[in-house]
């Protein structure tokens, strides 16, 4: 009885890791641009290479990561539109 005890811990953690690289995946591909059901699927396919492959894809030119930074500050910032509407402006200055 303890061999299925030591698999059901191994198998909790393993579903831990599988589910927070869901996360991260889906977390990644919204801020990239491209929504969150693609790294969802990414993430719950490929498990752990599915963070890893949102952190190598590259961003679209008008999404989160392009416009506030790869990683967004805490607190107050401004909306992705104003962002947006601010980075075209000085584009076109």
């Amino acid at each position: 009885m303890t061999v299925f005890a030591l698999i059901g811990a191994d198998a909790l953690y393993l579903l831990f890791i599988w589910l927070a690289s869901a996360i991260a995946a889906s977390w990644l591909s919204n801020r990239k641009g491209y929504g969150e059901r693609a790294g969802l699927a990414t993430g719950l396919l490929l498990s752990a290479i599915g963070v890893i492959v949102w952190l190598v894809w590259p961003a679209r030119q008008d999404s989160r990561w392009k416009v506030q930074g790869v990683i967004p500050r805490r607190g107050r910032q401004e909306s992705l539109a104003a962002a947006r509407a601010r980075r075209h402006h000085d584009e076109a200055s």
